[in-house]
């Protein structure tokens, strides 16, 4: 078994592992090197039951993504999950990816819900993506996800004295394989606004990606992912950091495997 040393993600300077429920067993998150973990949200069907939760937080500090538009974690509404929560897990507040929602939750407006979530949990992580302002005026930290003006908008955020905790989340593949980044990260590169205006209509976005499609999707891997061999991830964390992020979370988007 290789040591903590030998392990390629402890190289990243990564400091926390990003999963999703629905994609890998969280009872083998116990195993992770990494000292953090945050549990995405893949709808309700798939919310860790508190027993797993707390196995995993007795050697990691955790974090559950909670949609505060979503039934069981509203908190001007049914909040039955939130409930049921160990105390000794974080939360991170999301309005909540559509896809997990249903149309009455989409509904529903964001930020008297994040508001009064925050009011709970003044200690919460909130998640940027779609309502940045919200966010902001939220007062609690930044969980950012990385993009191409990542850089640049931690650098204004310092500068105009915003001294709250800031957390990055990135797809990340350790490797420098075209085809094996293509097949983990492109899919979900080309549907980036940005990307997705660029490539050519009816284009394949995996490894079978061929000409200007792949010469887009490979550039903006590096834009939206943490791509490459351990060393060349840990250089772009590195930046981050100085740019003003405090945590870099890495979702290992060829399977939990690659992290352990």
């Amino acid at each position: 078994m290789l040591t903590e040393g030998e392990r390629a993600v402890s190289r990243t300077g990564i400091d926390a592992a990003a999963l999703k429920p629905a994609e890998c067993d969280l009872s083998r998150a116990v195993e992770l090197s990494l000292p953090a973990v945050t549990v995405d949200y893949e709808g309700r069907d798939h919310v860790p039951d508190a027993r797993t939760l707390r196995r995993l937080a007795a050697d990691h500090e955790v974090r559950l993504t909670m949609p505060v538009r979503a039934d069981g974690f509203d908190p001007l509404g049914d909040d039955s999950l939130y409930e049921t929560v160990p105390s000794d897990v974080g939360r991170v507040l999301v309005a909540g990816h559509p896809a997990y929602l249903t149309d009455r939750e989409r509904n529903r407006a964001v930020a008297p819900r994040l508001g009064a979530a925050v009011e709970r949990a003044p200690d919460a992580w909130v998640g940027t993506e779609g309502i940045e302002r919200l966010a902001l005026a939220s007062g609690g930290a930044q969980f950012e996800l990385l993009g191409r003006s990542t850089e640049r908008d931690l650098r204004s955020l310092r500068a105009a004295g915003y001294d709250g905790e800031i957390a990055v989340y990135a797809p990340t593949v350790l490797t420098d394989d075209e085809d094996t980044i293509l097949d983990a990260v492109g899919d979900y590169v080309g549907r980036r606004r940005p990307v997705a205006n660029a490539l050519p209509e009816g284009a394949a976005t995996d490894a079978d990606a061929e000409g200007r499609a792949r010469e887009v999707l490979l550039s903006a891997s590096g834009d939206f992912a943490l791509i490459g061999e351990p060393a060349t991830v840990r250089e772009r964390v590195d930046r981050l950091k100085e740019t003003g992020a405090d945590l870099v979370v890495g979702y290992p988007a060829r399977g939990l495997d690659e992290f352990l």
